[in-house]
């Protein structure tokens, strides 16, 4: 019996040196290569080579798009150039980024690019937009502004001799009534659309998106048809006034909060609904403390979308509100102006001065709009890390006090 120390002094078998290389008889083969292992990252990991990454493809991509265009080509314009660079850039960037992390990450990164760009694409013309119009209408901004209207203004007055107060205060009544009117309704729809089972939710569901394309011509054009039209002289209620105004906003804004609350709602887990109803509880106690919590903060964003879709539209309240340049607080008797009609009507004017109260006005507008949004996101904030921040100190003082 051959001797396990032996086995190499046997003819046909391997022996095994300390190098890890294998011997068999006087051949010398080598040991199988040890494959790359790689590191596990998540793909929106960004570290410094990533970024070096990024810059060498941008760079490169310039380089070679000015050698083709530049050089060995007539050229072909600036957004030519852009694009080409671009196109170039997201090219590089994948091949480089597949090559040291995989397909994957790659993709990843080529999306994170392309969504960069766009976003600094579309932030510029609205940087433009918002310091034109702030610098234009800065100069016609004074404290009467926001305290006077339009009683006793020439068109040799300066601008900052008028002020807009009605429009402010009529722009307030007439989007918080159409809030009023559009938000229990648009909440309801939702809440049918996602949570019954009733065969009325696709002609429902038609008729919502049919709404979403609505010009906002068209539902002032219905109210005045509908309502102001026939029973004006009969009715002052149904005449022109901020109430008209505010039916024809809420037609506007039903749409947006609907489809918004709907696809809220749809990402509220069903584990919690069906953990509701095995406690026992009716459907309609599952949606009102189950659902309708859970998704407040989108709720909140749908409130948000139902005003900014309807606080700047000028065309319903031509047939609706028709415009007043005086102060008139009650929405429910008589014209009423609003922020939109304001600039329209002060745009149109042949003096500066008056042109200058309009971009003054739509400067006051832009900034009501962002105090709308601060303001909805305050009310619809998390603050659930609060109260367990709260509880914990709580919890900590009491037994503190305990020891």
């Amino acid at each position: 019996m051959t001797d396990v120390h032996d086995v190499a002094a046997v003819p046909g078998h391997a022996r095994f040196e300390p190098g890890g290389a294998q011997t068999n008889g006087n051949s010398f083969a080598p040991a199988p290569r040890t494959p790359r292992v790689r590191t596990p990252r998540r793909p929106r990991e960004l570290t410094g080579t990533d970024i070096m990454t990024m810059i060498g493809s941008l760079l490169s991509a310039i380089c070679l798009t000015w050698l083709v265009f530049g050089v060995l080509t007539d050229g072909i314009g600036w957004l030519g150039f852009g694009v080409a660079v671009f196109a170039t850039f997201l090219t590089l960037l994948w091949i480089v980024t597949a090559d040291r992390l995989g397909s994957t990450a790659a993709s990843d990164r080529v999306a994170t690019a392309v969504v960069m760009v766009s976003a600094f694409v579309i932030l510029i013309p609205l940087l433009w937009l918002i310091t034109f119009v702030v610098t234009r209408g800065w100069s016609a901004l004074s404290a009467h502004f926001f305290v006077r209207d339009q009683r006793g203004i020439t068109p040799v007055m300066p601008a900052s001799a008028g002020g807009a107060s009605h429009a402010i205060v009529g722009t307030l009544q007439q989007v918080g009534l159409a809030l009023m009117w559009s938000l229990p309704l648009g909440l309801l729809a939702a809440i049918f659309l996602n949570e019954s089972r009733s065969r009325w939710r696709r002609p429902v569901r038609i008729v919502v998106d049919a709404m979403s394309g609505l010009p906002s011509i068209v539902a002032g054009l219905f109210i005045y048809a509908v309502f102001v039209l026939p029973y004006a002289k009969k009715i002052p209620l149904f005449s022109f006034n901020g109430f008209m105004a505010s039916l024809a906003l809420a037609l506007i804004m039903l749409p947006t909060i609907t489809r918004t609350v709907e696809v809220v709602l749809r990402l509220v887990p069903d584990g919690l609904r069906e953990a509701s109803l095995a406690m026992g509880s009716s459907r309609a106690r599952t949606v009102w403390s189950v659902v309708l919590p859970t998704a407040r903060t989108g709720m909140t964003t749908a409130v948000v979308l139902g005003i900014a879709r309807a606080v700047g539209e000028t065309a319903p309240l031509l047939f609706t509100a028709f415009g007043y340049d005086l102060m008139n607080s009650n929405p429910f008797n008589g014209a009423q102006e609003a922020l939109p009609l304001f600039v329209y009507r002060n745009i149109r004017k042949p003096d500066a001065s008056a042109v200058d109260r309009g971009f003054a006005g739509a400067l006051v507008l832009m900034v009501l709009v962002l105090g709308l949004f601060m303001l909805a996101r305050f009310v619809g904030r998390d603050r659930s890390r609060r109260k367990r921040r709260r509880s914990a100190v709580r919890s900590y003082l009491q037994e503190a006090s305990a020891t």
